[in-house]
């Protein structure tokens, strides 16, 4: 599990961003980078109980990176949706009977894969799943809201966000569906006087003190971008959600 340690810094980490910005196994760093992965999930797939963070996470990656094709990422596939819950989400451990919005990797992984490359099972795991966050207006889970879900991130890792949500539901084709009414609200009121959007802080977020993640070892939050002040990922982000949201 090396290649996961320390968070956020180590391999699997750095490559989720690299493939965000659009890096690929062209480049020979993409590939060792990748061959390690590869290592590494072929390893786990062995572990029944794996966790779906990063096996979504590990997967989109691969894809991105143009491996789609690999017999390791079409068996972490198959094994995302083996995980998918009865109610169409996900977890980060399959110990648990129902999803929840912070399992966002299964979903992301599935909606990398392009339309026509997709099988039966792969587009009825990608429908249910996309039902459970609509659904649940992407916002909605049992309990108190959870802050960090309202505020503006990058990197991701494996933390969930509105926008996370509304890009991957907008990329998905469901940018006219009304269920996104209420993310897609909270979106535009983010939106600065000047057009743009800002990050709103970097996970994990230590201000938040419920129990909901708990690091035994050490963590080195990574930051591209300064915080409160006009961001280039997240603009473009909001932009690209916004010009696949249907004129409502």
């Amino acid at each position: 599990m090396q290649i996961v340690r320390p968070r956020f810094v180590s391999t699997h980490w750095i490559s989720i961003v690299l493939a965000d910005l659009g890096m690929t196994r062209s480049d020979p760093r993409i590939r060792k980078a990748a061959e390690l992965l590869l290592d590494w999930r072929k390893k786990v797939l062995r572990d029944k109980d794996g966790e779906l963070c990063f096996a979504g996470n590990a997967t989109r990656t691969l894809i991105r990176f143009g491996y789609l094709d690999h017999p390791v990422v079409q068996a972490s596939v198959a094994w995302l949706i083996s995980a998918q819950k009865s109610d169409g989400g996900w977890t980060c451990y399959r110990r648990s009977r129902v999803g929840n919005l912070d399992g966002w990797e299964g979903l992301a992984a599935l909606a990398e894969i392009p339309e026509d490359a997709r099988d039966a099972s792969t587009r009825r795991a990608i429908q249910r799943g996309a039902e459970f966050y609509l659904n649940r207006r992407l916002l909605r889970a049992s309990g108190r809201p959870y802050p960090p879900w309202f505020r503006i991130h990058y990197p991701n890792h494996f933390y969930y966000d509105l926008l996370v949500g509304l890009r991957i539901l907008t990329r998905l084709g469901y940018g006219g569906d009304r269920r996104l009414g209420s993310a897609l609200d909270w979106l535009r009121s983010k939106r600065r006087s000047d057009g743009t959007w800002a990050l709103d802080g970097v996970h994990p977020a230590s201000d938040i003190e419920d129990g909901a993640y708990v690091f035994r070892q050490p963590v080195f939050p990574l930051m591209f971008e300064p915080l409160q002040v006009p961001s280039q990922w997240a603009t473009v982000e909001a932009l690209g959600v916004l010009s696949r949201v249907a004129v409502r």
